[in-house]
């Protein structure tokens, strides 16, 4: 039986281009499997949400966000809980999403992607009633992410800066976490609350998660002196940074965090200013995602 896909576009995403796409797909998708495809771009932020619900009306079997976690965030909201698939073409500065689930960067073979596929279903957390995908948190990175959204520079190189610049200048807040047999209370560089296992970029901050186990991931990383800098950002990439003995890992359904004051907080890598209290849970089995074909 064959199916309607469409595919949502956020033109401002990432560094690339998105001029070629329309081709891509004439020339890749099987029109076999899809006998009618749609390519609509989003205008505003907040409307690949709009655009998916739309599509679900129309009775559309998948929707693609072509975009970074931000645009997957928009357009996935539309579809927890429904019967419509989300695909994903990565085309952000981080995708972590995409990268956890081994969704190819290269748009071509992302694209291609979607004719050997299959529909698994994934959790998704909501934190404050913001439903996300891959990751939240607040803390260091949180405040870079706040600090890179206002720089006009994209892509990692424009990232580590902020990175680098926001190192001298952050400072750490005390937090209190609390939940089943979690009650911890103390000052954190950062604080990540992930279903998905990276940040972006194959920055693995929570090596071990799973977005099929209903469970958040909690990654805290209490200090980084200056001198331990190379070792996390060794460990961030090679998977072991739940290792370290500076850095915290917890696991569970639900949690409360309160901090001394508001702040930047982030989800899906997208930052915004949040209140001193923040209740995170985990929701299972919500939202069907179409990854590569196990065979």
């Amino acid at each position: 039986m064959k199916k309607r896909i469409a595919f949502i576009i956020n033109p401002m995403s990432g560094t690339r281009t998105k001029a070629g796409l329309p081709g891509i797909l004439r020339r890749e998708l099987d029109p076999k499997q899809y006998d009618d495809y749609r390519i609509l771009y989003t205008e505003y932020k907040g409307h690949g949400t709009q655009l998916s619900a739309q599509l679900v009306r129309e009775g559309y079997n998948v929707v693609v966000a072509v975009g970074g976690d931000g645009t997957v965030n928009e357009v996935a909201r539309s579809l927890i809980h429904t019967n419509v698939a989300l695909g994903i073409i990565p085309a952000g500065s981080g995708n972590g999403l995409s990268r956890h689930l081994n969704i190819p960067t290269n748009v071509v073979k992302a694209t291609q992607l979607l004719n050997k596929s299959e529909v698994i279903k994934t959790d998704y957390g909501i934190v404050n009633g913001k439903p996300f995908f891959c990751t939240c948190g607040t803390g260091f990175d949180a405040y870079v992410s706040m600090e890179f959204a206002r720089g006009k520079k994209r892509g990692i190189i424009g990232y580590l800066e902020k990175m680098v610049t926001g190192y001298f200048n952050y400072e750490p807040q005390n937090y209190k976490l609390s939940g089943d047999d979690i009650n911890l209370d103390g000052k954190a560089f950062v604080i990540t609350f992930a279903n998905a296992a990276q940040w972006g970029n194959n920055a693995y901050i929570a090596p071990e998660a799973s977005v099929q186990d209903g469970l958040l991931d909690v990654s805290i990383i209490s200090k980084v002196p200056v001198i331990a800098i190379p070792t996390l950002a060794l460990q961030l990439f090679t998977k072991n940074i739940h290792n370290d003995l500076l850095v915290t890992t917890l696991r569970t359904s639900e949690i409360t965090l309160i901090r001394d004051h508001p702040g930047p907080f982030h989800y899906d890598g997208e930052p915004y200013e949040e209140g001193n209290k923040i209740e995170i849970r985990m929701v299972p089995d919500g939202l069907n995602v179409l990854v590569k074909k196990r065979f």
